[in-house]
């Protein structure tokens, strides 16, 4: 494939920041992308899916999954190209310029620091729940040091760890699914076993559409694995795999579990509809009535310590986009640091704990504190997301052709001019592949962005903005510009 990278540029530190260690399985790879996710993301939204879907839940999670699947085809084509840390930032730096990588990275810097404080705000809430005596903001916090010492402890201790607490996770998940089929052949169904496919008194196409724009956010983390690129034992590829297994897991257990739950439920899409504050906690209250308050305990448990380990796979990947940043010099050089004992980016994680934890410290003080943040932190990731598909075309339309070594490092060969190649990028597939894929992608992206709220949208703007300013007095000072290193322009 004409101007793909074959090996990764990890073990080539810049500016003698230290290199990452190659330490990462398959299985830690997709670990850490379940964790981000959690295997129960649809708990808290079930039931605002359930309304908005006219109750083809299920249906939801299926087009949503297939809907990521065009942003994790891209990731896996991208990582290909530039094995790197740092994500999107790296391949919009590749497939765009500097410019753009620069854009995209300040975007999904929005998400990456604040889904972990989000998620460390969930975990406070619940534990807090269970031992109310002790104050939300104080078990927020506790969440945030106990998750940053793991990752400061090396990547490795941090990935054994999180498989840990997700064996936990995906073993209460298989209690529930078991319990609701016994539940189901005990009691039977409250509504029709095609409904949570088909909805309630009739098909809305458009419902569902606006539901899946809505539920696209629960897969929002499947794309840290590609943070961990000059972490991964086994090469580009690897992490590229890894992405699409996460995303079809993850798609695969969602839709599984809030199949059974919509099924389950007592009350109606209709009857969720018209009662907006029952919708958030719907799919407890569907637990407590089909199975029992100790499923409910069980799954409140499962979901504030897999929040605090959700944010820790967050942070991981976030320090790692500070890290990769800060190495080209896009954010002060003392963060793109490699610490000698743990092989970990020590600086770039403690940068964005300390954001973080002031961002979930003050969010746990708030009554509003947990709207606040969700309203901004999708808008970030998505902005990235489309840059990255950008990316793609950029990269095997335009930037890569020709150019035998995409990045510093690879070793990728370039075809003799003249030569085809069907799968190439002027070929057929090449063209399907390169082309109509991401533009696919674009679009879904595009459409999640519009249907987003004003607050997301202004915050996001605003970000983009700010953004906007940092490059152009980095381009005045000289630091703008250019393909990125080792890319030809």
């Amino acid at each position: 494939m004409p101007g793909t990278v074959g090996t990764a540029l990890g073990d080539q530190a810049r500016g003698g920041t230290g290199a990452l260690r190659r330490t990462l399985s398959f299985r830690d790879l997709v670990v850490y992308g379940l964790l981000f996710i959690a295997p129960m993301a649809p708990v808290g939204i079930f039931g605002t899916l359930q309304a908005a879907s006219h109750g083809a839940v299920a249906l939801v999670y299926v087009v949503a999954t297939l809907a990521m699947a065009f942003t994790a085809y891209s990731y896996a084509q991208m990582v290909r190209v530039a094995p790197e840390a740092g994500s999107v930032y790296t391949y919009a730096r590749a497939g765009l310029g500097r410019g753009a990588g620069f854009v995209a990275g300040w975007m999904a810097m929005l998400d990456y620091l604040l889904i972990p404080a989000v998620a460390y705000l969930f975990s406070g809430i619940a534990l807090h729940a269970l031992v109310p005596q002790v104050p939300q903001w104080v078990w927020t916090a506790a969440a945030v040091v106990v998750t940053t010492l793991l990752n400061l402890w090396g990547v490795r201790t941090a990935a054994m760890a999180g498989f840990a607490v997700l064996a936990l996770e995906i073993a209460v998940l298989a209690v529930f699914v078991v319990a609701a089929v016994w539940a189901l052949a005990a009691h039977g169904a409250q509504r029709g076993w095609a409904v949570p496919l088909t909805g309630e008194g009739g098909f809305s196409v458009a419902a569902v559409l606006g539901a899946v724009s809505v539920a696209v956010l629960s897969y929002l983390g499947f794309d840290a694995i590609a943070s961990f690129a000059e972490e991964a034992s086994g090469g580009s590829r690897l992490v590229g795999r890894a992405v699409v297994v996460c995303l079809v897991v993850a798609g695969v257990l969602f839709a599984a579990q809030t199949y059974l739950a919509a099924l389950l439920a007592p009350m109606s899409a209709a009857e969720l509809a018209a009662k907006p504050g029952e919708q958030g906690a719907a799919f407890y209250t569907t637990v407590d009535a089909a199975v029992g308050g100790w499923l409910h305990d069980l799954v409140a448990v499962s979901k504030a310590v897999g929040a605090a380990f959700a944010a820790l796979a967050g942070q991981a990947a976030a320090g790692r986009l500070l890290f990769a940043m800060a190495r080209d010099r896009r954010l002060p050089g003392a963060i793109a640091k490699v610490d000698a004992g743990s092989g970990v980016p020590r600086r770039a994680l403690l940068g964005a704990a300390a954001v973080t934890l002031v961002a979930a410290v003050w969010a746990a003080t708030r009554d509003d504190g947990l709207d606040q943040l969700s309203s901004i932190v999708n808008v970030g990731a998505l902005t990235a997301f489309a840059l990255l598909h950008a990316s793609v075309i950029g990269w095997f339309r335009f930037r890569g052709r020709g150019a035998g070594a995409g990045l510093p490092g690879a070793t990728g060969a370039t075809r003799p001019t003249g030569a085809t190649d069907p799968t190439g990028p002027t070929g057929t597939t090449g063209l399907v592949r390169h082309v109509v894929v991401p533009l696919v992608g674009l679009a879904v992206v595009l459409a999640v962005v519009a249907e987003a709220s004003p607050v997301a949208q202004a915050v996001g703007g605003g970000w983009l903005l700010v953004g906007l300013v940092v490059l152009a007095v980095q381009y005045g000072r000289g630091r703008g510009g250019g393909a990125g290193p080792g890319v030809r322009g």
